[in-house]
C-alpha cells in the first residue's frame, strides 16, 4: 500500500487545494528515527574553511582559535564516518566526498538560516498560517497572481487555498473556521465584514452542432429548455443545494467544477451558465454559442471578500485582503 500522499500545488508558502489520502491502516510500525549527529556549527566552520582558504583564516573570520576549528571538523568526520578533508599534503584540502558534503552543508545553512529569519518576522506579528476559501465560479488568474507576489515577496505565513462551489463556500468558511473567503452567494452573519468586488459576467451557452443553437433567433422559453440536459455546477455543501439559476427541467447533469463543465458544453452534452471570461475564445471562435432564452442570456452577481470581525486580521491577512481587492475590483 502506498505512504500518505500530499499533492501541493503552488511553490513558495502557499497550498493550493491540499489533498491528503491515508492509506496507513495495517502498515507495520516504523521504528524510531535515530538522532541527527550532525552538528550545524560544524557546517558553518567547514564553509568558512573552504571560502576563506585555510583552518587559520577561517579561524580569524569565526573569531575562534584554529584548534577549536580543527575540532569541529575532526568531530564532522566522525559523526559522517567519513573524511572530509586530506591533510597528506602541506595543506589540507576536501576529498570527493569532503565537495559533497560541502554543497549539501551550505544548503542546510541557508535553509537554516531561513527559518531563523521566517521566525523572527513570526514574532513581528505575523500569522503562522491563514486559510483561505474561494468559489470556484471567480476568475482563478488574478487570484494566482496574488499568491505569486505573497511568494515572490517571501511571506513568512502559510496560505492554505481551498477551492469550493455555491453554498461549499460558506459551509466550508465557517465549519472551518477559515480567515477569508471569496463568495458568489454570500449569507451576512454579525461576524462577517465584507467587501464587494468587481461583478463577474455568466452567459448561457450550448455547443454550435447542439440542437438548441439550431432553434433560430427567437428566444428560448422554459418548456424549449427543458427538453434538453442542462449542465451545473455540483454544490460542495452537504446540503447540496441546486443552484438557483436553473431553469428547473427534469434532466440536469452535475459536474464537479467549471473545466469538466465546459469540456462537457464543448461535447455536445448540453446547455448550461458558464463565466463569461472562461468561454469567451469558444464564443468568439464559435465553438460555443450564445442562447437566447426569454429570461435572459446573460446575468451578473457581485463576488464579497469576507473575512471575521471577530478575529481582526493580522498583518499577513491584511496585506492579502488589500491584494485581492485590488486585483478583483
Amino acid at each position: 500500500m502506498p505512504p500518505n500522499v500530499e499533492l501541493p500545488s503552488i511553490e513558495g508558502n502557499v497550498d493550493l487545494c491540499i489533498v491528503s489520502i491515508d492509506f496507513s491502516d495495517g502498515l507495520a510500525a516504523q521504528p524510531p528515527e535515530t538522532p541527527v549527529k550532525v552538528d550545524l556549527d560544524a557546517l558553518l566552520v567547514l564553509d568558512a574553511i573552504v571560502d576563506a582558504g585555510s583552518f587559520a583564516a577561517a579561524a580569524r573570520r569565526l573569531h575562534r582559535t584554529q584548534s577549536t576549528v580543527s575540532y569541529a571538523i575532526a568531530r564532522l568526520e566522525q559523526s559522517l564516518d567519513l573524511q572530509v578533508f586530506d591533510r597528506s599534503g602541506h595543506r589540507a584540502v576536501l576529498t570527493d566526498a569532503g565537495a559533497v558534503v560541502l554543497d549539501e552543508a551550505r544548503a542546510l545553512v541557508h535553509r537554516a538560516r531561513q527559518l531563523e529569519a521566517r521566525a523572527a518576522r513570526l514574532r513581528d506579528g505575523w500569522e503562522p498560517r491563514l486559510d483561505l476559501i474561494v468559489d470556484g465560479v471567480l476568475p482563478i488568474a488574478p487570484i494566482l497572481a496574488v499568491l505569486r507576489k505573497l511568494a515572490d515577496d517571501d511571506l513568512p505565513t502559510r496560505i492554505q487555498v481551498t477551492m469550493e462551489f455555491l453554498g461549499g463556500v460558506q459551509h466550508r468558511f465557517e465549519h472551518d473556521g477559515a480567515d477569508i473567503m471569496l463568495v458568489k452567494d454570500h449569507h451576512p452573519e454579525p461576524h462577517h465584514a465584507a467587501r464587494a468586488l468587481r461583478p463577474v459576467e455568466m452567459v448561457l451557452t450550448c455547443a454550435a452542432d447542439h440542437p438548441l443553437a439550431r432553434c433560430g433567433p427567437a428566444p428560448l422559453d422554459r418548456p424549449a429548455l427543458h427538453e434538453h440536459v442542462e449542465l451545473s455546477i455540483h454544490d460542495s455543501s452537504p446540503a447540496a443545494r441546486s443552484d438557483a439559476r436553473l431553469h428547473g427541467g427534469p434532466r440536469a447533469f452535475h459536474l464537479s467544477d467549471f473545466h469538466a463543465k465546459k469540456a462537457a458544453l464543448l461535447a455536445g452534452l448540453g446547455f448550461g451558465w458558464m463565466p463569461t471570461a472562461l468561454v469567451q475564445d469558444e464564443l468568439a471562435l464559435g465553438s460555443l454559442v450564445e442562447l437566447p432564452a426569454r429570461e435572459g442570456s446573460r446575468y451578473a452577481f457581485t463576488p464579497m471578500l469576507v473575512h471575521r470581525a471577530d478575529r481582526p486580521p493580522g498583518r499577513a491577512a491584511r496585506q492579502l485582503l488589500d491584494a485581492l481587492a485590488l486585483a478583483l475590483a
